[in-house]
């Protein structure tokens, strides 16, 4: 088993940092802003050739009330996952009441912490940790996690009583499900990320924005492996004012590339607005799998039911292969169907795809609708090949593939999705014109062609004179 360290402290002594420095990423979002982080983000860090886990939590400060008391619940839950616990605290602003109840909420659970005294630079080190010492911790270490000062020493001297172990085949993301789940503010994402987990992971509140990085989240259902990304909400630009707002929305976009399904969570109680249509377009464009949740369908009046079902055909036609869902998130109602449609998704984006069943389809393709006529030529679709998979992507080659309008390749990847059964995903086509390699290459004549040239030249200028002269 791998060690899990959880980085525990007030708001804004640097937890994030630490985390980005020992993970060497920038999973974390970091700002000079309190309370920025607000669920666990666990992320996988390796000291040389040793292996461990690392938690980032959201502060805890003693007061907690409304959504800092989730936020304070999430890091408790962290203390009691861990093996070991390192309490951060901010030099610069000295020992606080906050740093002396986390000590003590530490000892009476038995865990072994560490005091990391962060913010150090710029300032003595002795004269930083001098208050510290009151707390009585033995372990106690100065760094600055910004700049990287003595985190290896102290990240060697916390993994020292624990025994080496090289992390084990089946721990890293490969081969697994990636799924992110994505939506506008408040559709109740993070209500669907608990529900399908079966644990309350993330922090749920009833304000818009309560999650503000991707949260990725390692599990297994059936004994199959799954990455769940929950991420922060997506509003209109014109309505995005804060910085820390901003990293978000790149963040969660950020999570879509990553995916290999992308669950669209829409609200049922306001039916589909322009901002969901945005998010799907960016979806298609992205190329991931594709399954839309219509959540909140709890207690929604018939006669606005089908209003909503008539709205998903006729506005969503363009992704028509994504199944839909009318769900409820916080009583669980239609979530397990969610996973079918998932797997069916993966399957047909990572699926391998022969290059004699791709032509066999572009030839009955063209044989039922040929190509329309460019410049008075017909154009001409060869043979097709897999190029690539999550979205599939199919190469075709032929003559004139520059000129084929947008309207037939839409034609041919309507007819390749429903001949090979591929259902949630997009499919790509890419056309290459097959070139002549002597376009560009003159061919020398040998002398003896040259002398037959010029006789059959001198022929040519003979009978025209000969004609010219009968005709007169």
């Amino acid at each position: 088993m791998l060690p899990v360290i959880a980085l525990v402290g007030r708001p804004n002594v640097g937890k994030s940092t630490l985390f980005n420095q020992l993970t060497r990423s920038r999973d974390a979002l970091v700002a000079d802003y309190a309370g920025l982080t607000r669920d666990r983000k666990y992320g996988e860090a390796r000291l040389g050739s040793r292996p461990f886990i690392v938690i980032d939590t959201g502060g805890v400060s003693g007061d907690e009330d409304g959504i800092d008391q989730a936020m304070a619940d999430q890091s408790m839950t962290a203390i009691e996952e861990a093996d070991a616990v390192l309490l951060m605290v901010d030099a610069r602003e000295g020992l606080n009441a906050g740093d002396e109840a986390l000590a003590q909420h530490l000892r009476q659970r038995g865990k072994p912490f560490h005091l990391i005294v962060n913010k150090v630079d710029g300032i003595s080190a002795d004269v930083a940790t001098g208050d510290f010492y009151s707390l009585g911790v033995p372990s106690l270490f100065a760094i600055a996690a910004s700049h990287g000062r003595g985190v290896r020493s102290m990240i060697e001297a916390v993994l020292g009583p624990f025994p080496e172990a090289e992390q084990a085949d089946g721990e890293d993301r490969f081969g697994r499900t990636r799924v992110a789940v994505v939506g506008r503010p408040n559709v109740g994402k993070s209500t669907l990320v608990n529900r399908l987990l079966g644990e309350d992971r993330v922090v749920v509140y009833d304000q818009p924005g309560t999650t503000r990085d991707s949260i990725y989240i390692d599990y297994a259902r059936d004994d199959k492996p799954y990455t769940l990304i929950d991420t922060a909400g997506v509003r209109r630009r014109k309505n995005v004012r804060e910085t820390v707002e901003k990293f978000s929305i790149v963040k969660t976009l950020k999570a879509i590339d990553d995916a290999n399904v992308v669950v669209l969570v829409m609200d049922g109680h306001e039916g589909i607005v322009e901002q969901d249509m945005h998010l799907l377009g960016h979806c298609i464009e992205a190329g991931r799998g594709l399954v839309l949740a219509v959540n909140k369908w709890d207690g929604i009046e018939p006669d606005q039911r089908d209003w909503i079902k008539s709205e998903l055909g006729r506005r969503l036609q363009f992704a028509d292969y994504a199944d839909s869902h009318f769900i409820s998130a916080l009583h669980g109602t239609g979530v397990g169907h969610l996973y079918k449609s998932i797997d069916a998704a993966y399957q047909s984006a990572t699926r391998k795809l022969s290059t004699n069943a791709l032509t066999r389809i572009l030839e009955g393709a063209v044989y039922d609708h040929p190509p329309p006529l460019m410049n008075g030529r017909r154009i001409k679709l060869r043979y097709a090949h897999a190029g690539g998979q999550n979205p599939p992507l199919v190469v075709i080659h032929g003559n004139q593939t520059g000129k084929v309008p947008a309207s037939y390749q839409r034609y041919l990847e309507k007819i390749f999705r429903r001949e090979l059964d591929l259902v949630g995903t997009p499919v790509r086509i890419e056309f290459r014109t097959n070139e002549n390699p002597y376009a560009d290459k003159r061919n020398k004549l040998t002398q003896r062609q040259v002398q037959r040239k010029r006789r059959m030249m001198a022929h040519v200028k003979k009978a025209k004179k000969s004609r010219k002269k009968k005709d007169r």
